[in-house]
């Protein structure tokens, strides 16, 4: 294993947004951590730890010479293109420094392309969307060039008390209006206080390789939102139906090959009481 670095210096690129802010306030407190943001002046431009950096405009390589990271946490977005000769940069600084570790947040949408059976973490990637085919020449690329060096974090849904989900949940109970489901859709889903544990503990453990960050059963797309609904309360959104196909397709990752400790796992039970406890607990203050 190679020998840790004392203090790890970590750098997020896309720290303004919904992942990265989650795993800045989880990592700040144990590491050195430096964040990126790109437009939103107001929230982060006093805040010494947050850089400007447009992923369109600046250059990666003047950003990491300055800051010298020891792990680069890649979430961010932006222009494709843009973002490949990003990566690219980074492949470069890690060539030349390689106490450097790259976590490179993926998601399920590199298996859009195989929808009759889940996806496990050395299965071939087959995507027929533009998401989906950037996010594997991005894995491909850190694979194929620093990969005693390179983490692929694959990540599902996404949920908690301040995901775009379920806030639009709740605006959509709250005002009675359409929520759209898919009940022939299959999917793993986790939580962002679950995905920021496991990327702190990653990083503590210094693992590399592909991992599925996501719960290790499965679930209807539908059967998910109408039991965290009913959870949260009596009140419901109208939940309108959306069928592309006749028969069960599935987006759902599954971890086989290199799965974390068990308190490091997450079920679809578990999301679903998270999400609907933290509900409740919010509505209380």
């Amino acid at each position: 294993m190679r020998k840790k670095v004392e203090k790890q210096r970590i750098l997020i690129l896309g720290g303004s947004g919904f992942i990265g802010n989650a795993l800045y306030k989880e990592l700040l407190s144990y590491f050195e951590v430096y964040c990126t943001y790109c437009r939103q002046h107001g929230a982060f431009s006093e805040n010494q730890i947050f850089n400007k950096f447009c992923v369109e405009e600046d250059s990666m390589l003047l950003l990491l010479n300055e800051i010298q990271p020891t792990v680069i946490i890649s979430a961010i977005s932006g222009d494709f293109k843009c973002q490949f000769e990003a990566h690219q940069q980074i492949v470069n600084y890690a060539l030349i420094n390689d106490y450097c570790s790259v976590l490179y947040i993926s998601s399920s949408e590199v298996f859009d392309g195989k929808f009759r059976h889940p996806s496990y973490e050395n299965d071939l990637t087959l995507s027929e969307t533009a998401l989906g085919k950037f996010k594997i020449s991005v894995e491909k690329l850190l694979l194929e060039t620093i990969p005693k060096q390179t983490t692929i974090l694959r990540l599902p849904m996404v949920l908690g008390i301040n995901s775009p989900e379920i806030i639009h949940l709740r605006q959509c109970i709250r005002h009675n209006a359409n929520f759209e489901v898919f009940p022939n859709l299959i999917i793993t889903a986790t939580t962002i206080n679950k995905v920021s544990q496991q990327i702190h503990y990653i990083i503590n453990q210094s693992l590399r390789g592909i991992f599925h960050l996501a719960s290790n059963d499965m679930v209807h797309h539908e059967d998910l939102f109408r039991e965290i609904t009913s959870k949260m309360g009596d009140k419901m959104p109208i939940f309108k139906s959306v069928f592309s196909s006749n028969e069960d397709t599935y987006n759902a990752i599954l971890p086989k090959e290199n799965k974390l400790p068990n308190s490091q796992q997450i079920t679809v039970s578990q999301v679903i009481e998270e999400c609907s406890l933290n509900e409740e607990i919010m509505s209380i203050k």
